[in-house]
């Protein structure tokens, strides 16, 4: 597929250009979407002590690429403060600003600056083209890592990042950076099959 189709816009979910307020509407729309799905993707889970195993990887992952960065960002942050202001969307149903300060905070700050770089990769067609699916989701989860142990290493120390913020969750990421890859691009494909020629 080429990524330089002019009759495609550069992010898979884009907003109808139909005036001010239309526009408003549909934002908010795509927001309230986004934060439901990576809200419902962090109830699927398996518990692992001290960080659980959860699809709220693959859902930021998704929005962020579907969205682009700008509106892909603003919707993982207006997840995070759903969850800080009390709604019930981390994993487990948890809220509250205690879950950002907690062992899984780095994570869900780093799902925020992944966001806007898997959005970014997103625009310039990173999500359009299998292996470069692959390529974007491995930076955003590996963004993710960086920030989720810099903060557990505060609660286990630095010796046992690795086994208890790492390792229990390379195969269900690499499970989760499969999924993105085909769905993504096929995406594009029934996107690029339905537009103007």
């Amino acid at each position: 597929m080429s990524l330089s189709n002019p009759t495609l816009p550069r992010t898979l979910v884009s907003i109808p250009d139909t005036g001010p307020a239309a526009r408003v509407l549909w934002t908010a729309l795509l927001v309230v979407v986004g934060v439901t799905v990576i809200a419902l993707s962090a109830q699927v889970r398996i518990e692992l002590f001290p960080v659980p195993i959860t699809g709220q990887t693959l859902g930021v992952l998704l929005v962020a690429a579907a969205y682009g960065s700008r509106l892909g960002g603003a919707t993982v942050g207006a997840y995070l403060i759903a969850g800080i202001e009390g709604a019930h969307v981390f994993q487990g149903g948890t809220f509250g600003v205690k879950v950002l300060g907690g062992p899984t905070g780095g994570y869900l700050i780093g799902f925020l600056v992944a966001a806007l770089i898997v959005g970014w990769l997103a625009e310039r067609g990173w999500d359009r083209v299998p292996w470069l699916t692959v390529a974007a989701m491995v930076i955003g989860s590996l963004v993710i890592y960086a920030f989720g142990v810099s903060v557990l290493s505060g609660f286990v120390g630095w010796g046992k990042v690795w086994a208890l913020g790492v390792q229990p969750f390379l195969l269900g990421d690499a499970i989760k950076v499969a999924i993105a890859a085909g769905v993504l691009p096929a995406a594009w494909r029934l996107k690029q099959w339905g537009a103007p020629r």
